[in-house]
């Protein structure tokens, strides 16, 4: 590619994937200060930060670096197993509360952008019935989070069985859920994973035919769908892991396509982040962070 890739995107990293400490409430600040110090990322996407002065650390730094934010809500909804479309009423309403508290923390954070997934898929016989109530849950999220600001809100495309085993395992479910909530609301998008096409078993370029009409945010990363290898699943390992899906290659060809469709632009660059982590004993987040560089700065030259 001819031009600067910062002219078609704001190249991000998932911090709590990069550093896997902070899930367990370590070094928050610490490890987000060395991401805003790279002037390579100029978005983040953070998790949830419970301790209140950390939490106005963590925004000062990020008004200060001039970052974009995004944050996501996966770090809440799996270790919680908590299900946006789940068919008991009373169930889905406990998760909207804590949804909307993570709205709440993300505006404290100055994220301009929110991410959601579906939770667990209740099996053919009930999975219109899910997605019509995951369709109102996001309705009443949306409307939520434009009642407090101007974030939108994005959802995210999981597997349906091999890991996550997602409601919204095809591109299709998505397009289906996207298009009323769409119609409604100017604030919600659909975010497309690279490292999730592997495990979907969908082509990238037919996937995105399907949503490119709405707002649209990316990822990148890998992921392994080798049964019985020790990182099957939706890892997120670094790029180039053996046995992995997902190198440089795929990541140039990904950039081709989202150029092609002008979904990569230069009126109005969106993130695309990076979701890699450190799995492996000889790695580091530092390591895997410099082969996640490496990888975007060639993909790009070539694309």
């Amino acid at each position: 590619m001819q031009h600067s890739m910062y002219a078609y995107m704001k190249p991000g990293l998932v911090h709590f994937k990069a550093y896997p400490q902070v899930m367990q409430g370590r070094d928050y600040v610490a490890t987000l200060e060395k991401i805003c110090e790279d002037d390579f990322w100029t978005a983040v996407e953070l998790g949830p930060v419970k301790d209140v002065r950390e939490r106005d650390r963590a925004r000062k730094l990020l008004e200060v670096a001039g970052m974009t934010v995004c944050y996501a809500t996966q770090p809440t909804i799996l270790p919680q197993k908590l299900n946006p479309n789940h068919l008991d009423r009373g169930e889905r309403a406990r998760v909207m509360r804590i949804i909307k508290k993570c709205v709440d923390e993300a505006y404290q954070l100055g994220a301009g952008y929110l991410r959601i997934m579906s939770g667990k898929d209740p099996g053919d016989e009930k999975r219109e019935e899910a997605k019509k109530v995951f369709e109102e849950f996001l309705h009443e999220l949306c409307d939520y989070t434009k009642s407090q600001g101007d974030m939108v809100v994005t959802l995210k495309i999981f597997d349906r069985d091999i890991d996550k085993e997602a409601l919204i395992g095809t591109f299709s479910d998505s397009r289906d859920v996207a298009k009323p909530v769409a119609a409604d609301h100017d604030n919600f998008g659909v975010l497309a994973d690279l490292s999730h096409f592997p495990l979907l078993r969908e082509d990238p370029k037919e996937a995105i035919q399907l949503v490119k009409e709405f707002f649209m945010h990316f990822h990148i990363g890998n992921c392994v769908v080798e049964k019985g290898h020790f990182l099957y699943g939706d890892l997120q390992p670094r790029f180039g892991v053996p046995g992995g899906s997902v190198d440089m290659p795929e990541v140039r060809d990904y950039f081709r396509l989202l150029v092609d469709e002008g979904l990569l632009n230069s009126d109005n660059p969106p993130v695309l982040s990076t979701e890699v982590r450190p799995l492996l004993a000889e790695e580091t987040p530092e390591l895997v962070i410099a082969n996640a560089k490496r990888v975007i700065r060639t993909a790009w030259a070539l694309a």
